[in-house]
């Protein structure tokens, strides 16, 4: 029960920090050092990117009439006027070709140095380096977006090109431990004119197949023999990431559209400071 105890903590932790732009992998990093998971170091490595997994599944039940492209319902763009074309959602389908381009950097580049990026970059004085770095990247940024008018205001006037410079930034986070994905998503949506609202809403869109495809490798590459322990733990912190995630990209959808990332970014840089301090003395 202490085990299950500790994942739900971890889960509640994921589903509030992948959204938030504030990094998850630098609070799991803090709270593992009070709350270790009794497991095996191949478990817990695994457990960190599957229990995402819980989390993404938030965003396909809240925006899942934005992500699944066949339906007469609310169909404003029929790929015909008869037949099975009048079932398929031609803007929704447009919409996930764009993610799959976001996501062309990240497979090219960032998935063969995944193990070497565990490996090598994988600790508390990178992850608190890339903190503050894109800490202070928000200030900065939404200093200069401030008085700016967006060009792009919704995910159809969102371009190829602007969807793959996207997934350049998004290609940072995978590089560095501790950017946040949605962290430097977001920032090189808004540096290209993207209102806060879409760049919010395709980082969302962008992280499905993203974490999908990090889940089921790491699936595969720890295999099928769990315990009854380790089902029920990897469960436990699922389930709570769903349920968390579902009132956290609720919130930010309703907070962006009255604030700026400011305060993520004072966030981000307090956070890295305490994580250099805690593991200069520790």
């Amino acid at each position: 029960m202490w085990e299950i105890f500790k994942s739900i903590i971890l889960g509640i932790v994921e589903g509030i920090t992948e959204w938030l732009p504030v990094s998850s992998t630098g609070h799991l990093i803090l709270v593992e050092e009070f709350l270790k998971l009794d497991k095996s170091d191949d478990f817990k490595e695994m457990f960190e990117v599957v229990i995402q997994l819980g989390a993404i599944m938030a965003v396909v039940v809240i925006f899942w009439s934005k992500l699944w492209p066949f339906g007469k319902k609310n169909n404003n763009a029929p790929l015909s006027s008869e037949g099975f074309g009048t079932y398929v959602k031609k803007d929704i389908f447009v919409m996930w070709f764009k993610v799959l381009v976001a996501c062309i950097p990240a497979i090219v580049v960032g998935l063969p140095l995944d193990d070497w990026i565990n490996k090598h970059l994988y600790n508390p004085w990178v992850v608190s380096i890339a903190l503050i770095t894109f800490g202070i990247a928000f200030i900065i940024v939404e200093n200069w977006n401030k008085d700016r008018t967006p060009r792009i205001n919704s995910i159809d006037e969102l371009t190829y090109q602007a969807a793959l410079i996207i997934g350049g930034f998004q290609l940072i986070a995978a590089l560095f431990p501790g950017t946040s994905r949605s962290g430097a998503t977001i920032v090189g949506a808004l540096l290209i004119g993207v209102s806060r609202t879409v760049a919010a809403e395709f980082t969302f869109y962008l992280a499905v197949p993203v974490m999908f495809g990090a889940s089921l490798l790491k699936l595969v590459k720890f295999g099928t023999d769990y315990t009854n322990s380790e089902l029920a733990v990897l469960a436990a912190g699922m389930i709570t990431a769903f349920v968390v995630s579902l009132f956290v990209i609720k919130f930010l959808m309703g907070y962006i559209k009255k604030h700026d990332f400011k305060v993520f970014g004072w966030y981000r840089i307090i956070l890295g400071t305490i994580v250099i301090l805690y593991f200069s003395f520790a």
